[in-house]
């Protein structure tokens, strides 16, 4: 009895510690720890919980990366003295990344981080809603410690005035991303504006590393001619959806900038006849995107049979690119590197071309995207998919509805046996053309148990969508599948400045 009354009280005593055992007797650096994989939107919440809470979620180490743009982060500062009073007592010295939005942009803001925050070292400004600037005739101060800097430009908002105060301050860039409204052209054709002078920009950031110009609509080869003739770190260059670029300035830009491994070219108005006198055999271009341009067969051959080390290759919508080019490009031997490849929409090239290809070149292959092309269907994925044994980015599949259907089980049984590696996949197949059984459960749980580093799967929304998205929720992998209306996967993961190239 004795001994059954004591197991009883140690039952008594650990069942009371269990019921004081309360978030509230954690100690203040393990809720520090908690409240850091929290949005700063969250923490404010948190924040009007209690007096203890409201002191650690105003701990300045959770507020090292903060952006005050509503649409982005949900955070919005109601006036100017409330910043500057954030600034001061709840950023300070551990801050190391800022987003502004143009009415928060003012000279007194910017005084205010350049004193109170010496360890700023990334700046996101945006002036692309603005349809004036404030007043900085006076000013005099600026963050110096800028290693990234990015400005979403505005449309008619000429900036040479705030620019011009700028420029002393920001010779330590490393990272320039200027914003252009490409997504907010209408079909029209107005009055372009040079609002932000670039010739004049170049001059201040002799250091850059990488530059991005992404949908500017005033951007041509004379900016990055500009660019090249200064900057001697250059290793990254994008010029996506800047459509006044036509490539006459390649052959100096690729003479110039010896250390220049990744070119991105996605929508530019490039021309065969000038992309055809760049040296591309003595170039040092590892990563190069030129996605819906106008090249010739005959330009396609003459550029990737001469580059030496390419390993990235997004070429997708593009007429010329076709059989011939891929045959030519294997026989030179150049795509010995090839570790990402983007056909997207290349409607010349024939399933026996690309198996051809892939059955040569595909175990070396991270990413590999083929959608967009109806004649490509479940039957190629099927046979090549044994060869993409290192695959980290699939993607597969058309929105048009085909005359064929996709038999999805025995493809997600491909996928997880061959491709253990994967981390992101898209099927973009119209859901009327999946093809599913009662069993397809099985095969779904096969690719989630063997696929483990995936991390994005993306569908068109579906009967099929909501099957997968059920399976993942039950096994607590809720943000994995997703769907083709919100997200796109891209072969842009595998960029070496990946990481640099993020914006906005």
């Amino acid at each position: 009895m004795a001994h059954q009354s004591a197991i009883g009280g140690r039952d008594d005593v650990n069942l009371v510690s269990k019921e004081k055992l309360t978030i509230e007797k954690l100690p203040d650096k393990v809720i520090l720890q908690i409240f850091s994989y929290l949005s700063h939107r969250e923490i404010c919440r948190l924040a009007r919980v209690c007096r203890r809470w409201r002191q650690i979620a105003y701990d300045t180490r959770l507020w090292k990366n903060v952006s005050l743009r509503p649409e982005v982060s949900g955070l919005h500062v109601g006036s100017l003295e409330s910043l500057l009073s954030l600034i001061a007592v709840r950023f300070g010295p551990t801050l190391r990344y800022i987003e502004l939005p143009i009415e928060l942009i003012t000279h007194t803001v910017l005084h205010e981080l350049s004193a109170k925050c010496p360890n700023l070292t990334h700046m996101l400004l945006d002036f692309s809603t603005a349809m004036q600037l404030h007043d900085f005739s006076e000013m005099q101060a600026f963050p110096t410690k800028l290693r990234y800097m990015c400005i979403c430009l505005s449309e008619v908002i000429f900036m040479e005035g705030f620019m011009r105060k700028i420029y002393n301050f920001i010779n330590g860039l490393e990272v320039l991303h200027l914003i252009g409204t490409y997504e907010k052209c209408e079909e029209e054709e107005e009055e372009i504006y040079e609002v932000i002078n670039v010739h004049k920009l170049k001059s201040a950031t002799p250091n850059l590393r990488v530059i991005n110009l992404y949908g500017i609509n005033f951007i041509d080869d004379s900016h990055i001619d500009a660019f090249s003739s200064n900057c001697i770190q250059l290793e990254c260059l994008a010029v996506n959806f800047c459509n006044k670029v036509t490539g006459s300035t390649l052959k100096t830009l690729i003479q110039r900038s010896k250390r220049l491994t990744c070119l991105l070219m996605n929508g530019t108005s490039l021309k065969s006849e000038f992309v055809m006198q760049a040296d591309w055999d003595k170039c040092a271009l590892q990563e190069l995107d030129i996605t819906a341009t106008d090249l010739s067969t005959e330009c396609l051959i003459d550029m990737l049979t001469r580059i030496p080390n390419l390993r990235f290759l997004s070429a997708g919508q593009i007429n010329g690119f076709n059989d011939t080019v891929l045959k030519m490009w294997m026989e030179s031997g150049m795509p010995r590197s090839l570790v990402s490849i983007d056909l997207d929409s290349s409607d010349n090239i024939t399933d026996d071309g690309l198996q051809k290809f892939l059955t040569r070149h595909g175990q070396q292959l991270g990413a590999c995207c083929l959608s967009g092309m109806p004649h490509i269907t479940d039957q190629l994925w099927m046979s090549i998919l044994p060869v993409l044994t290192n695959a980290k980015i699939l993607v597969m599949g058309t929105p048009e509805k085909l005359g064929v259907n996709i038999h999805v089980d025995q493809l997600m049984d491909t996928i997880a046996s061959a491709c253990t590696n994967l981390e992101r996949l898209e099927l973009r197949w119209d859901p009327d053309n999946l093809r599913f059984s009662d069993k397809s459960q099985k095969a779904i749980d096969l690719l989630r148990v063997k696929c483990l580093k995936l991390r994005c799967m993306v569908l068109s929304d579906g009967r099929y969508y909501e099957t997968v998205k059920a399976n993942f929720e039950r096994a607590d992998r809720v943000t994995v599948v997703r769907t083709t209306t919100c997200c796109r996967v891209s072969p842009y993961h595998l960029l070496s400045n990946y990481n640099d190239l993020i914006f906005n």
